[in-house]
């Protein structure tokens, strides 16, 4: 299957529209957004952006209704309380909750999904979190993926965690698990989206602080079977 990947968004609906436009006239079968739809530099006060930003998300939603979404650690934050993290949002937590209440009635929501050969999460399920709370499913990886949608913030909030992780050559905090399937994630923002083993990080549209680009702002596909990716033609 040729899956697109939406990478984080942070409040850029813009991103939502290119999507739409990409599910209509390319050969992508289905959708998945990696998380972190929410938050952005300095825009806690601009209500009316996380306003348009979920409406679009939403919107997609419906139109795409097989589309899988993965939570970000900034969009757990707002429905766990998470009042300290960056770029929290006290004005627009009510937003966001309401919004994403709307995304968990399709059923497609989680940390982490699976198709075919891919795994899709935020940030990617590493060997470290695997030792310390997925133990006894190692070597089933639905088994592992159904635990760790039922996880809690106490959890989640381990910073080797699928909403957490860094596994990128340049972080490492954690190593991807297991070696058989490809992980795509987005969390570390990157220059371009780059392959580094059996990761595939896609967090091209990230910024500065000051709103310069960071990276390319390109999309990627996936096939699901191959595991090959490669840029969209727009």
């Amino acid at each position: 299957m040729k899956v697109l990947v939406i990478p984080d968004v942070h409040l850029k609906p813009e991103i939502f529209d290119r999507a739409m436009d990409i599910m209509e006239n390319t050969d992508c079968e289905r959708a998945v957004c990696v998380g972190d739809v929410c938050d952005d530099w300095g825009c806690e006060w601009n209500v009316e952006l996380y306003k348009e930003t979920l409406q679009k998300m939403v919107e997609f939603a419906k139109k795409f209704p097989n589309t899988l979404w993965c939570y970000g650690n900034h969009d757990l934050a707002y429905l766990w309380d998470m009042y300290d993290h960056p770029g929290f949002s006290d004005d627009a937590q009510d937003v966001v909750c309401e919004y994403f209440g709307e995304l968990e009635d399709t059923g497609n929501l989680a940390i982490m999904h699976r198709i075919d050969n891919v795994v899709f999460s935020h940030a990617g399920l590493t060997r470290e979190f695997v030792d310390d709370y997925l133990d006894p499913y190692r070597d089933d990886i639905d088994a592992m993926i159904e635990a760790v949608n039922g996880f809690g913030s106490g959890f989640m909030w381990d910073p080797t965690s699928p909403v957490w992780a860094r596994p990128q050559g340049g972080y490492r905090c954690g190593t991807v698990y297991p070696p058989d399937y490809l992980q795509v994630v987005g969390h570390t923002p990157m220059r371009s989206i780059e392959q580094e083993g059996n990761l595939l990080t896609t967090d091209v549209f990230s910024t500065w602080s000051d709103g310069r680009k960071f990276g390319e702002e390109e999309f990627c596909w996936v096939d699901t079977v191959t595991k090959e990716w490669g840029y969209i033609d727009e």
